[in-house]
């Protein structure tokens, strides 16, 4: 079924992704809420005429993310792709650590888990409190209305990534350029190449600079790693361009969308503005990840062997795409999901993912986004859209949602 083009008459099969709701920017798109009412697994179609299993229950995505009998590797035949350029590049380039399966995931990860650690990136608060007051020092001395992706919620986690691996800053519109590329649903593969091409070569000079010149950063360590073969040269590069694109895209895009959320939230803007205990800054910062869940094309498998979820038989070589909003939205397990409630308990949201394939940087991003959540507003507290919410240029084209600009002023 899942890997034979569907036929293009077939109206009853849906297309995936689906659209948002015109003025409800936040919220799933309703046709995916609806098939998740009726029914945990249903048949969607791709870009490219191919059908594949749409799992939306929070019960069957939470066990199916750590089931070894779904693959992430692209390279397999059938794999439920987001657009041409992922297909076209999947067996070309080198795999990301992301797309492997055990053991090989297993073995490269435990190298940069480390520097991951809850207490290493705690240490990192006080340095990430200080970038984000610089930012917003030098926005309140410029003009406004200011662009707050251009001028904050992109520049921080650029930094913060920066100092973490080790990478000039100055060489941030290089590497944001290149790293966005990737996240288009409509890019092309030669556009992917280019861009893969020119990330690979400028962490490979970095590598063999950190071999010259090693310094306290995970550049370093990765270097000193393949140094002694437990890393080859394309793992340690390829790890390089995962941890640096990662650790900028996605925190950028839910700093700048959590803010628009908060401030269309005023009575829970106020909670996490006035707070001063850190276990509700914390649990605030869980609800948005829970609300707004970024990565919005869904997590993506290849079944490897016949499996049966929510009644529904799955076989071997058939796709499955688990979009984690629908189950960060589901009333059994969220009550009045589509409240934004910064005083619930949501920390078993699956915006990270869940099992071995969980986001490795989920730790710093959760303090970048507790750090800048409450700065911004208790420095500027009159902090408001300086466009209508209609007029906001929303990133449904993307691979993570968020927006491309957020004209604020105060």
């Amino acid at each position: 079924m899942t890997n034979d083009l569907a036929d293009p008459q077939d109206e009853a099969v849906p297309d995936f992704p689906m659209p948002r709701a015109a003025g409800c920017p936040f919220a799933p798109p309703p046709e995916m809420m609806k098939l998740h009412a009726e029914k945990s697994v249903s048949e969607v179609r791709l870009w490219d005429g191919s059908t594949h299993w749409l799992v939306t229950r929070y019960e069957d995505q939470k066990a199916l993310y750590g089931d070894p009998r779904l693959s992430v590797d692209t390279t397999r035949q059938g794999f439920p792709y987001l657009n041409e350029a992922f297909r076209e590049t999947a067996s070309k380039t080198p795999p990301s650590f992301l797309n492997m399966d055990d053991p090989d995931h297993a073995r490269i990860r435990r190298m940069v888990t480390a520097p991951f650690a809850i207490k290493r990136i705690e240490a990192m608060r006080p340095a990430i409190q200080r970038m984000t007051d610089d930012l917003i020092d030098a926005m309140l001395a410029g003009p406004k209305p200011v662009d707050l992706v251009e001028a904050l919620t992109l520049p921080l986690p650029s930094l913060v990534i920066c100092e973490l691996l080790g990478v000039p800053y100055e060489d941030h519109d290089f590497f944001q350029s290149n790293s966005k590329v990737g996240l288009r649903r409509d890019v092309n593969p030669e556009e992917v190449r280019a861009s893969f091409g020119a990330l690979f070569q400028y962490l490979d000079g970095r590598l063999d600079a950190k071999l010259a010149n090693p310094a306290d950063d995970m550049l370093s360590e990765l270097a000193a790693r393949m140094q002694v073969g437990d890393l080859t040269r394309t793992e340690a590069a390829m790890l390089g361009i995962l941890l640096l694109g990662a650790g900028h895209e996605t925190s950028a895009n839910m700093l700048a969308l959590g803010i628009l959320a908060f401030l269309e939230h005023p009575d829970q803007l106020a909670i996490v503005r006035d707070t001063d205990d850190p276990k509700v800054l914390a649990a605030a910062t869980d609800e948005m990840l829970r609300y707004l869940t970024v990565v919005h094309s869904g997590q993506r498998r290849l079944a490897l062997e016949d499996l049966e979820v929510g009644g529904r038989l799955i076989r071997a070589g058939e796709g499955v795409i688990m979009p984690g909003a629908t189950g960060n939205w589901q009333g059994d397990v969220f009550p009045d999901p589509e409240r934004l409630d910064v005083r619930r308990d949501a920390r078993r949201h699956l915006a990270f993912g869940f099992g071995i394939h969980q986001c490795l940087g989920q730790p710093l991003a959760r303090l970048e986004l507790q750090v800048v959540y409450q700065t911004v507003f208790r420095r500027i507290p009159t902090l408001r859209r300086a466009a209508e919410l209609e007029k906001i240029p929303f990133k449904d084209d993307g691979i993570v949602y968020g927006v491309y600009e957020l004209p604020v002023t105060w």
